[in-house]
């Protein structure tokens, strides 16, 4: 049995046959594009175009109705627009067609209900009798390496293509095809430029999963505007993980503005930023902040490479350029190599004594004088182990410059040392002998330096990910997801002493406490924990009690513990509130206010967020987020980025803090929210106090929300 049949995501990548519902004479209409691409680039297979009022179409028997051809294709184009679209995925679904490619708009990106519903129902016929669909509003699909070029862009007439190691998934149209002009103007060759449009069906992650696993494919770029299937970008990022295949994404929807924009382009789900940011690292995907960080690093990806560090060397013949490499590697928390003696000495014997030996070096205007200098340096540096890249930069040569020497040089330490190397040059004229050995160049140290930077940063972060991604104990994800285990009924605030209890169910430690229905409960309850103690006001229906002036600390006697617990059951009665009672809890004297925070994400699942805490958390958020499941050494990370950092290990006369109690309160927390049947949404711990080394820490607040499941009533 043709395998292919069985696979309809194969039909789309290597079809045997494909027929244009649609099709134009004109090669420059949208019906008329992909004929000629198909011709023009190489495609081997059957060719259908299907349009009842022409015998022949660019020069190919047409035909009249899909019914007409001699076999079922195996893909189709549907370059139809509106109601035709939709009768014609009717039409190929039911003919047995395994996937098709629909260009048209006007569907699920507009805000046109009965256009939604008509994508719907595009989508509802094709699954239905086992069709795919891309689209609607595709731009379609090109695969060069056989020719297979489902798409309409102009973009392939202005940037000729080539066959090549790189593939592009987008959701936007034009979003696959400027990446692709970009790597076409460095030289580099693509295979695959998919977009998907609305992802009504089959989405840009499904299609990025599909493609990660041919072996000629040397970095997979995205882009998205939603994350709605992260169970596809998983197992993509674990297909790559098998293979070292690194995978860069530009996801949009940064700010609210963009995920409106996002919303209103294509309906895309506008995932929260930061736990995108979080998923993606898991993956070991590098996150691209623009067009230029999704290219920018590619052809560093080719080399071959195999850093094993991050400390840099930049050599340049301009102390300007030595300056602000040093500067941004500064910034960017690359460390300079530190050469040994050795190596200071022999570079002081070869440079005038007016040029630095030590990193980064500066040649000089020397240069000019004496062209051999790049040439003598190099096999010098290349002999020192600190380094672990290098930086290259030439702002000025030209006539009086040997600068073939320098780029043949150049090369020749490249290959010698085997480790990641830019150059940059803005010289046009010089630049070209350096490309012609195959050397990265860029015009500028700034995106030099952007490049390599980011290339040894997501290597990095690849080594660390794929561990977790590979084995008997790979990360799943989501851990529960909502409408699954967590069934969304009604929801219900728990007051604080009920949240503590709770928390405590899971190990989070909390400070000792009672709650009290009458002031001598109170009384009572400050005589057996010992003064001072905390009085707070205990109510379901009062999340903030601060904001009530519910909340009196390092109350020291039982007069004034009396006089606490009539002002807030008073204010809680002013408020409307139901009065559960007064908490009356241990004053925990610690060293720290930090907290803990946890939510189910719609997308991604449980999230626990890690930070500073205290009444100011939400107006300097000082914050770290942790995708369940996660292990000790992932807090222990997440801690160690926060600006508070430095706290941890003590400052100035301050011992350091109990860490590992901190980290075990967050295990704890993680430990509830990926319990089913904790039936928690929310939890704030807010602040969780922590003690010196050894001392412990103690959430001194709390506040969870449950989901309740529905009644019966709720359900009719």
């Amino acid at each position: 049995m043709d395998d292919s049949r069985e696979k309809p995501l194969q039909a789309l990548l290597d079809p045997k046959s494909i027929a244009i519902v649609g099709a134009s004479d004109n090669p420059e209409k949208i019906g008329g594009r992909p004929i000629k691409y198909l011709k023009q680039f190489g495609y081997g297979g059957k060719i259908y175009p299907i349009n009842p009022n022409r015998a022949e179409i660019q020069n190919i028997a047409a035909y009249s109705r899909l019914e007409d051809l001699p076999e079922v294709p195996e893909a189709a184009i549907i370059a139809l627009p509106g109601d035709g679209a939709v009768e014609a995925v009717r039409q190929c679904a039911e003919s047995g067609v395994r996937a098709a490619v629909v260009m048209s708009s006007g569907f699920g990106e507009t805000n046109d209900i009965e256009a939604k519903n008509k994508e719907k129902h595009m989508v509802e016929t094709a699954r239905r009798h086992g069709m795919r669909l891309i689209g609607p509003n595709s731009m379609g699909l090109a695969n060069f390496a056989n020719g297979a070029i489902l798409n309409f862009t102009t973009m392939f007439q202005e940037a000729t293509p080539e066959d090549g190691p790189i593939g592009i998934i987008s959701q936007s149209g034009a979003m696959s095809v400027v990446p692709y002009g970009l790597l076409r103007q460095r030289g580099i060759g693509v295979r695959y430029i998919h977009a998907t449009g609305n992802d009504a069906d089959v989405t840009t992650l499904e299609l990025a999963s599909a493609v990660a696993g041919d072996p000629d494919l040397k970095v997979l770029l995205l882009y998205l505007e939603g994350i709605p299937d992260p169970e596809h970008l998983l197992a993509t990022a674990r297909i790559a993980a098998g293979r070292n295949l690194p995978i860069i994404a530009l996801k949009s929807g940064r700010t609210p503005a963009g995920q409106r924009a996002a919303r209103s382009h294509t309906g895309a789900l506008a995932n929260e930023d930061r736990v995108v940011d979080a998923f993606l690292e898991r993956c070991g995907i590098w996150r691209a902040q623009e067009v230029q960080d999704l290219v920018r690093a590619v052809e560093l990806h080719l080399k071959g490479w195999r850093p094993s560090g991050r400390k840099l060397v930049a050599i340049s013949n301009s102390g300007a350029i030595c300056v602000l490499t040093a500067d941004a590697a500064s910034l960017a928390g690359v460390p300079l190599a530190t050469f040994s003696e050795d190596t200071r000495e022999e570079l002081g014997r070869i440079l005038p004594s007016f040029a630095t030996t030590s990193n980064p070096v500066d040649i000089t205007a020397a240069l000019l004088s004496n062209s051999s200098l790049l040439g003598q340096i190099l096999p010098v540096i290349a002999g020192d182990p600190a380094a672990d890249a290098f930086l290259i930069g030439i702002p000025v040569a030209g006539k009086g410059y040997d600068v073939p020497a320098f780029a043949r040089d150049t090369a020749a330490f490249a290959r010698e040392t085997g480790k990641p190397l830019v150059c940059a040059i803005p010289q046009p004229g010089v630049a070209v002998h350096f490309k012609e050995y195959g050397l990265s160049v860029y015009p500028t140290e700034g995106e030099a330096f952007a490049a390599l930077n980011q290339y040894l940063s997501h290597v990095e972060r690849m080594s660390q990910a794929y561990p977790r991604l590979l084995g008997d104990h790979a990360v799943q994800t989501p851990v529960r997801r909502h409408g699954e285990k967590v069934d969304r009924g009604k929801e219900r605030l728990l007051n604080e002493a009920e949240s503590l209890t709770l928390g405590a169910r899971f190990g989070i430690p909390s400070i000792p406490f009672r709650v009290c229905r009458s002031a001598d409960q109170a009384v009572e309850a400050f005589s057996g924990l010992g003064g001072p103690v905390a009085v707070k006001g205990c109510s379901s229906d009062i999340a903030h009690k601060s904001e009530l002036g519910i909340v009196h600390l390092g109350i020291s006697s039982e007069e004034a513990l009396r006089q606490a617990y009539s002002d807030i059951e008073g204010r809680i009665a002013a408020a409307d509130s139901r009065f559960d009672g007064v908490i009356v809890a241990r004053m925990f004297k610690g060293q720290c206010e930090l907290m803990i925070g946890a939510h189910i994400d719609p997308t991604f699942g449980p999230i626990v967020m890690v930070g500073d805490g205290g009444k100011y958390v939400e107006a300097l958020p000082d914050t770290q987020i942790l995708l369940l499941p996660f292990a000790e050494e992932d807090v222990r990370l997440a801690l160690s980025r926060l600006r508070i950092a430095p706290l941890f290990d003590g400052v100035r006369d301050e011992p350091p803090l109990d860490k590992e109690a901190f980290v075990e309160a967050v295990m704890a927390v993680g430990r509830m929210m990926s319990d089913p049947e904790s039936r928690v949404l929310s939890a704030d711990f807010n602040p969780v106090i922590v003690g010196p080394s050894g001392g412990g820490c103690a959430a001194v607040d709390a506040l969870i929300i449950l989901s309740e499941p529905p009644t019966g009533a709720d359900k009719k």
